[in-house]
């Protein structure tokens, strides 16, 4: 994961960069208000008053900054036993969330700063009383309310599950959009293989020199910009082995370098820099975990403590969305060639058909109970066969359609259920015909 992902999805980097706004704001308010009149500001108390005032603001501050947190930690354990663990990471990288800590830490800590320049006459020195710091603190502790009256509202519509399945939802169609765009370069496209293109890859698989994992995680993501830069500048040939979601141990062979005699003892490390290792998967770069989610919302909500068929149609009808999208985009070729059109990466990457057999496998698995949810699945293939051409994809719809019939029959549903399946399913077929 990039630097800036990285940062965007910490809980701590934009509170921080509130904290130091607030600790400049205090420093520069105050060094303004020695040169300023008192006059000037809408609060003069004098220095008792001025010290109550802001340690009031900074000990509220600070219990109400307790306070949020301790409620956001409270509906990450609820979202996470109730829809997965892997939805927390949505709660940590709202930016509302992120916005609301850093309001109530950086007014804490402004106040802080204001108090410390507070002096009265006979405190070491002659008194000083910055009034408009102290005005300014009030103004950010009114502010600090209506922060809060949001938080709460925040809080109450990101627990529902519409909210957690349309930020899913956005995330799925910002990698689909990425990975497999509606105009793709030259060397993304399929195109007419070199009559010993096979044979090539063949010596790359037999003779390549073995690129080893540096460690132990997910593969999040590769640039395969960089990649194919570095292979046109090293005249090598790079077959990845994994694609990205794929668990890598260390000194597992994630991809191959050929031929030898181009590979010097920087190409190995530089192949590395363009892949993204790290304990977590990402959906950023990795398509099948953005689906991933929303099956897993999905699948919780049939389990027999939940129980809720309609939450799992809602995170398939914001499956579908994905799924839909990516069918009408061209398929990325995994050959990658440059400009002369010569073979330099090989990277394989999740197809839609690997996806609707993700999808198709877990109802089949979980959903047998539940016909409504059946009929749904079948729904999201009918919106995939709207928007694709491919008649690859129309022969894997109609596999996992039977596969999930057959499933059903050996459940002994009622025959009027059975038969309103298989009308659902004729639909679907003749979509695909």
């Amino acid at each position: 994961m990039s630097l800036v992902v990285r940062l965007r999805e910490s809980f701590w980097f934009v509170p921080a960069l509130f904290c130091l706004a607030g600790g400049a704001a205090a420093q520069g308010l105050v060094a303004l208000d020695r040169r300023l009149p008192d006059n000037i500001a809408f609060i003069q108390v004098g220095a008792s008053g001025s010290r109550d005032l802001l340690g009031a603001i900074a000990g509220s501050m600070l219990a109400v900054a307790s306070t949020t947190f301790s409620i956001t930690i409270a509906v990450l354990a609820l979202s996470s036993s109730t829809y997965g663990p892997r939805l927390v990471r949505n709660f940590m990288a709202d930016r509302s969330n992120q916005v609301v800590l850093g309001v109530f830490v950086s007014t804490f800590l402004y106040a802080l700063l204001v108090l410390r320049s507070v002096r009265a006459d006979g405190d070491d020195g002659p008194g000083f009383v910055p009034h408009l710091a102290v005005s300014v603190a009030v103004l950010f502790a009114v502010v600090a309310i209506g922060v809060l009256v949001y938080f709460i509202h925040h809080i109450s519509d990101s627990i529902q599950v519409t909210t957690l399945a349309r930020r899913v939802r956005e995330e799925l169609h910002a990698c689909v959009d990425r990975l497999y765009p509606e105009e793709m370069g030259a060397g993304s496209r399929a195109r007419e293989r070199a009559p010993d293109e096979d044979n090539v890859l063949a010596d790359v698989a037999r003779d390549g020199i073995p690129v080893p994992a540096p460690g132990n995680g997910y593969l999040q993501g590769l640039d395969e910009d960089e990649l194919i830069s570095l292979a046109v500048a090293r005249d090598v040939i790079v077959l990845l082995r994994t694609r990205p979601g794929e668990y890598v141990v260390e000194d597992q062979q994630v991809a191959l370098l050929w031929p030898a005699a181009h590979v010097d003892a920087d190409t190995v490390p530089a192949v590395l820099d363009t892949l993204r290792i790290a304990n977590v998967r990402n959906p950023n770069g990795d398509v099948d975990f953005a689906v991933q989610q929303l099956e897993e919302m999905a699948v919780r909500a049939l389990s027999p403590s939940t129980n809720d068929p309609y939450t799992a149609i809602n995170a398939l009808d914001d499956l579908s969305t994905g799924l839909a999208r990516m069918a009408e985009r061209p398929q990325p070729s995994e050959r990658r060639y440059d400009g002369d059109g010569q073979l330099r990466v090989v990277a394989p990457r999740v197809g839609l058909t690997d996806l609707l057999d993700r999808v198709f496998d877990a109802m089949r698995l979980y959903a047998l109970e539940h016909p409504i949810v059946l009929h749904h699945t079948l729904t999201v293939g009918e919106r995939v066969a709207h928007r694709s051409k491919d008649p690859t994809v129309h022969g894997n719809l109609m596999t996992n359609t039977e596969l999930l019939i057959e499933a059903y029959v050996r459940t002994e549903p009622q025959p009027h259920d059975l038969e309103r399946l298989r009308r659902h399913a004729d639909r679907l077929a003749a979509l695909t015909s």
